[in-house]
């Protein structure tokens, strides 16, 4: 089921109702709704995988208990094992087997030799990627005895499960989501409230700036060889607005919908577009996943202990794995490896923990040295979403290539030309509200999410007109069609 969709418009009311006014008296009886109404949420896309999950939250809700009572070493690490085969087992069959397969015929065939084996027509469940690495934190945590194990089977079942989050994060952890379904919630009207507000702003983010973008990055890319390099680039810069209004803004509903249920879900994305350096924007993007592999990855490895070698090393593994978790193919390992590039020069430097705090800090508009800090760093993150976009290596090099010649100099003039067919004033519209959502994202940096300091000792009037004129901006500009969130595909 997706946010932007009248089957969750009617879907979402029904649940609250049932949860505050019917089964408010019973915390089991609540959780129990959110199971259902979780399993009701995916089995609406395709009820088939809905035994994954339960299968997924049974292996681990049972190795859990066992790994509370078990003292002997081993034991325990056969247990952890049984946890990541199951896990990473689903995820890397539904996800990779196809990609596995014919990279290695590819690379038989290459020195001459055939090998047999016929690809699959698997559909990849929604989620897989993410639901996976929830319940394996619970048991690496119960493992590591950072975290009791549940005794409770629904309230496990419901944190694995819970529906704002389960098709694309935040990846939550055990040590924080779960404790939130073993304790007794009451209705709280000013975080219902606020609540609705990022729901609403991450309406905004999807329908009006990514839906919009989406357009003409993907009239754009579609024809990369036709255009010049300041066109690709352009569509770079697309993208690059695209993936975050349309990927935060999911993160916005689910947040803004846990509130409703009075749940507190972690942050996502932290305006990772105003970061000064590539690792002040990892820590600012994805952030659920970023330290969901520094936990469980990287620092177990290695971290940034040891010689220059290992560090190095260790990057180049949290990044190119990162890239492979998007999805299968060659082109989400390349941009893993740009942003290992990126990130080696500020760990060898020991200028990765620089900017910890926000840009302009004390101020309202940046520096001179921080705008250029910034716009480079956006630069570089642009170029690497070409990448991500593109549809293969070959479509990536094209691509590169047009950028890196005298092309990327000249105006974009040949976007309005046959065969993108593409529109100079909606382009420009769109740009128009580009830099307006800019702007909003710049004044509400300090804050949760952007449009929180509107309602800050702000009048009852000036609140309803926001809400009116962002509902507003939602109906002019909004697509026709229902678009998918793009991370419904990893």
């Amino acid at each position: 089921m997706l946010f932007n969709s009248l089957d969750f418009a009617v879907f979402l009311p029904i649940v609250f109702l049932l949860y505050w006014f019917v089964f408010n008296r019973s915390l089991r009886w609540q959780n129990l709704l959110v199971v259902f109404a979780s399993y009701f949420f995916y089995g609406w896309w395709d009820w088939r995988f809905l035994s994954l999950i339960l299968f997924s939250t049974l292996v681990d809700f049972l190795i859990g208990r066992r790994l509370g009572v078990e003292t002997r070493a081993k034991t325990r690490k056969r247990l952890l094992l049984v946890s990541i085969l199951v896990n990473l087992g689903f995820l890397g069959f539904f996800k990779y087997y196809n990609f596995f397969l014919e990279n290695f015929q590819d690379a038989f065939s290459f020195l001459g030799m055939h090998i047999g084996g016929s690809t699959l027509n698997i559909i990849l469940p929604v989620g897989i990627s993410f639901y996976t690495f929830q319940t394996l934190s619970y048991t690496i945590d119960v493992y590591r005895k950072q975290l009791d194990p549940t005794q409770d089977p629904i309230a496990f079942a419901a944190f694995v499960s819970f529906f704002p989050q389960l098709v694309a994060g935040p990846i939550e952890r055990a040590t924080r989501l779960l404790p939130q379904f073993q304790r007794e919630r009451t209705f709280n009207y000013g975080l219902a409230v606020n609540g609705m507000r990022q729901i609403l702003w991450g309406f905004f983010k999807k329908l009006v700036i990514a839906d919009n973008c989406a357009v003409f990055a993907n009239q754009i890319f579609s024809n990369s060889e036709h255009l010049g390099g300041s066109s690709l680039l352009l569509g770079g810069v697309f993208f690059a607005f695209q993936i975050y209004g349309d990927f935060s803004g999911y993160s916005d509903i689910a947040i803004g919908t846990s509130r409703l249920f009075g749940f507190d879900l972690m942050k996502n994305f932290a305006f990772p577009y105003f970061s000064r350096d590539i690792a002040e924007f990892w820590r600012r993007w994805h952030i659920s996943l970023s330290t969901w592999f520094r936990d469980y990855l990287y620092i177990p490895i290695g971290g940034s202990r040891g010689g220059s070698w290992q560090q190095v090393r260790n990057v180049f593994v949290i990044f190119l794995v990162s890239g492979f978790w998007h999805g299968a193919n060659w082109t989400f390992i390349l941009w893993g490896g740009l942003n290992a590039i990126y990130f080696i020069p500020l760990l060898l430097l020991q200028r990765n923990r620089t900017n910890l705090g926000i840009v302009a800090e004390k101020g309202v508009l940046p520096n001179l040295r921080e705008t250029f800090q910034v716009l480079i760093t956006f630069l570089l993150t642009v170029l690497a979403w070409v990448a991500f976009r593109a549809e293969d290596i070959s479509h990536a090099w094209q691509i590169y290539s047009r950028i890196f010649d005298f092309s990327l100099f000249g105006l974009p003039t040949d976007l309005l030309s046959e065969p993108t067919g593409i529109v100079l004033s909606k382009m420009l519209m769109c740009l128009v509200l580009v830099a307006g959502f800019v702007i909003v994202e710049w004044i509400g940096r300090r804050r949760e999410f952007a449009i929180e300091y509107l309602f800050e000792n702000s009048s009852r009037m000036m609140r309803w007109f926001s809400y009116a004129f962002i509902i507003f901006l939602i109906g002019m500009f909004m697509q026709t069609n229902e678009s998918p969130f793009i991370y419904f595909q990893f």
